[in-house]
């Protein structure tokens, strides 16, 4: 039996936010309400939390999380996903859910899984989402991409791409971080070099695309709130004290 598996990985050592998944919201950890909203994906056989923390994995436990213990060594999230992939061999798609997204859309999960599935010449799916506001093209923190005429991607960044010599004519997109792989996409992925695009911009979806891979994307609606700063964090407080 084939199965789809949400995999979300959680490092406690993040660079901007220290601990960040264990942060508590209206007394629940970030990493519970990423959880929370996974498991309602109908389209996922399991949802698997990852994470190189003793911490972390007991606060998994204790909320009633399948929870794997991974290496720390490992250099970016893919590479923690596959360390758990490896044990399960039935698992034949895999969706990487950042664990810093506690109010992903469960619909938006739904269609990633659907482009994977359905795309036989995609290795990966992803999301985007129309970008409105300038100050957003210019901030390094929000990706961009540029994808073409079928829906694959051809170019994630950082900076504001496409380039406007002509003004009014480009529409922006920002990426959603979430992946779809297809299995032995993404154990293939991962044995490739660091490529210096990647390095440049620190983003490894450009490892796929420079070795040849396909990335279907899906534009959506949806904006995300992902906490990588304080700044973050306090507008995602804001928001659950709202509802």
């Amino acid at each position: 039996m084939t199965q789809t598996a949400i995999i979300i990985p959680a490092r406690y050592n993040s660079k901007r936010l220290q601990g960040k998944p264990l942060i508590k919201v209206c007394d629940k950890p970030i990493i519970q309400w990423v959880w929370e909203r996974a498991i309602q994906v109908k389209s996922a056989d399991r949802v698997i939390i990852a994470t190189d923390n003793q911490q972390i994995y007991d606060c998994a436990k204790s909320f009633g999380a399948e929870v794997e213990m991974t290496s720390e060594n490992h250099k970016c999230g893919s590479d923690r996903i596959v360390e758990v992939a490896e044990k399960y061999p039935e698992i034949s798609y895999i969706i990487n859910l950042q664990g810093d997204e506690p109010m992903i859309n469960t619909d938006c999960v739904e269609e990633v899984i659907r482009l994977i599935k359905e795309d036989k010449k995609a290795d990966i799916s992803t999301l985007l989402a129309e970008i409105n506001e300038d100050d957003d093209l210019d901030d390094p923190n929000m990706v961009k991409c540029v994808k073409d005429i079928n829906g694959y991607a051809m170019y994630f960044s950082r900076s504001k791409i496409p380039y406007e010599r002509n003004i009014g004519i480009a529409k922006f997109y920002k990426h959603i971080g979430i992946y779809g792989y297809k299995r032995k996409s993404l154990f293939k992925m991962t044995k490739f070099p660091q490529p210096e695009i990647e390095q440049a911009e620190s983003l490894e979806q450009l490892r796929a695309l420079y070795n040849g891979m396909k990335i279907k994307t899906a534009v959506v609606k949806y904006n995300s709130i992902g906490i990588d700063t304080i700044e973050d964090l306090n507008s995602f407080k804001k928001l659950v004290e709202i509802k």
